[in-house]
């Protein structure tokens, strides 16, 4: 028998692909800490958290505006299911997720779409998944756009309306929440 015979059957994996925009991004490095393009392959049972704690969070943004923990995923395999899934968890207590058009408070967690527009504060990712078969690893990939994801892909220009209360029609920058360390003034 051949070696190409004997060897193991590869298994494709999935792949979570993130286009990313925000409108500082070239001035203000706020993705210089994320490594585009290349598919970074991670453990199935890893949660995934973003935010700008370098030391919790696997991929990290450098913006004050952004909490320490902003949101999380996880892969999951719905019973009675081959298929892999992935679910998003807000874990900003000040910050609102809007996945699509639905609006997730602090813990609040929901399953993935294939494709889905994620947004909070000036932040646009357009999720988009690959099936894989493999159950230990998945990929994660990411892109940068040049423009706003919402306009390139005709995404509803969606304001959320809070549950007690209207938005103002500021501009985001005066209004996007600061978090604070407990012993800031």
């Amino acid at each position: 028998m051949s070696n190409f015979e004997d060897a193991d059957t590869e298994e494709t994996v999935t792949c979570l692909q993130m286009t990313v925009y925000h409108p500082g991004q070239l001035q203000c490095g706020i993705f210089q800490s994320i490594r585009f393009f290349n598919r970074e392959k991670l453990p199935s049972s890893e949660v995934v958290k973003f935010g700008r704690n370098s030391n919790i969070c696997r991929y990290t943004f450098q913006d004050k505006q952004v909490s320490r923990v902003q949101f999380s995923l996880q892969l999951f395999k719905k019973f009675n299911s081959s298929v892999l899934s992935f679910e998003i968890k807000n874990m900003s207590k000040k910050t609102n997720l809007i996945v699509d058009s639905r609006e997730l408070g602090y813990l609040n967690k929901m399953d993935l779409p294939y494709r889905c527009m994620v947004r909070f504060g000036e932040y646009q990712f357009l999720l988009e998944k690959e099936d894989g078969e493999s159950l230990e690893f998945f990929e994660t990939q990411f892109i940068l756009s040049p423009r706003s994801l919402l306009e390139e892909n005709n995404w509803p220009p969606h304001r959320p309306i809070p549950e007690y209360g209207t938005y103002s029609l500021c501009s985001s920058q005066s209004s996007s929440p600061t978090e604070m360390d407990e012993n800031e003034s």
